[in-house]
């Protein structure tokens, strides 16, 4: 990538020029607040239409788009969750640091035409959050789930729908309210793993720790808002915060890669004061089988807010855009992993 960035939003969108890799946001290599950065980058995969021979030439090359507007004193976000429905790309939340450190889940929604490099302002989220997911049902509904709204967690399922410009509330997520946790969709299963829950305390002020659960949400066809979720067993029972993750309908199961068993500030150190560490980790869960497989990659990665699907042929290769690696450095690497 052009520079280092983490906690960026990321999506796939496949346009009529071609399939673009989009990075909104996010965070540079300083790690500061005045790190916090609202940049845009675009690489075009697969070039399309009349200029491709020239494209395909330099498809190693990121385009700087316009940056993301803000309606916040601070332009930069973190934490904010990106989806691609029928070639456009739909930006939800995050939040922005300060001087002093406060932060302001933010309450900008937009929808983004990377060929024409536009911005359409979209409703407001009811609730607004960041380190949330945003998952993408039926080509028309965003499920955005649980995570952080100014003081505390949320337990709220708010579905957006791209055809009416509205939101509707779903069945609540049953387990506890959490941040930076990870999410994947394949058909009408969902599966929601790990964060970082709110501890409540007598006599000092709330903690923060990983949230080892995992579960598996069933949406009714007929009535999208209602959900059945269930309880599912954990793969490893540590938690990973901030992984990446991603539906597989080749596979019909869930793919997270990456994060850190150590929940941490934005700059990577935890919340118990220690540096966080990158996994080596790949989780997969198989929906039809009800199974776990855990297996590692050669390099570890954390700060992530979604794995990236890319089809070469039969084979089935996943990116992540940036993120952190050892040592908490800010990353500009492209990373796949063939699964």
């Amino acid at each position: 990538m052009p520079e280092p960035v983490t906690n960026n939003a990321v999506v796939k969108v496949d346009t009529i020029k071609g399939s673009y890799l989009l990075s909104f946001m996010g965070l540079g290599a300083k790690k500061s607040y005045d790190a916090v950065h609202n940049k845009v980058w675009a690489l075009n995969i697969n070039p399309r239409g009349k200029d491709s021979k020239r494209l395909n030439a330099n498809v190693s090359h990121w385009q700087a788009k316009s940056p993301v507007p803000s309606s916040l004193s601070q332009s930069g976000r973190l934490a904010s969750v990106a989806v691609g429905v029928d070639g456009m790309a739909y930006i939800f939340g995050g939040y922005t640091v300060d001087q002093a450190h406060n932060e302001v889940s933010s309450p900008d929604n937009f929808r983004y035409d990377v060929v024409t490099d536009t911005y359409y302002p979209i409703s407001a989220t009811p609730v607004a959050v960041d380190d949330a997911i945003a998952l993408v049902y039926h080509h028309r509904y965003v499920y955005l789930i649980s995570g952080w709204h100014n003081d505390g967690n949320v337990n709220l399922v708010q579905i957006y729908d791209v055809q009416t410009d509205s939101w509707q509330q779903g069945s609540p997520f049953l387990g506890q309210p959490v941040f930076g946790h990870a999410g994947a969709i394949v058909a009408d299963n969902i599966l929601l793993c790990d964060g970082v829950k709110v501890d409540v305390h007598p006599d000092k002020r709330r903690t923060f720790s990983a949230q080892p659960a995992c579960y598996h949400g069933t949406i009714d066809k007929d009535e999208v808002h209602k959900i059945d979720w269930r309880s599912v067993a954990h793969p490893t029972g540590v938690a990973r915060y901030r992984m990446a993750g991603v539906g597989d309908s080749a596979t019909n199961s869930a793919i997270f890669v990456g994060g850190s068993d150590n929940p941490y500030n934005y700059d990577g150190i935890g919340y118990n004061g220690k540096p966080a560490k990158p996994s080596k980790q790949i989780w997969r869960y198989d929906f039809a089988q009800d199974k776990w497989q855990v297996t590692e990659m050669d390099n570890a990665t954390m700060d992530h807010r979604g794995l990236l699907p890319i089809a070469e042929g039969d084979k089935r290769h996943f990116v992540t855009l940036g993120g952190m690696v050892e040592n908490q450095k800010v990353s500009s690497a492209v990373n796949r992993f063939v699964l």
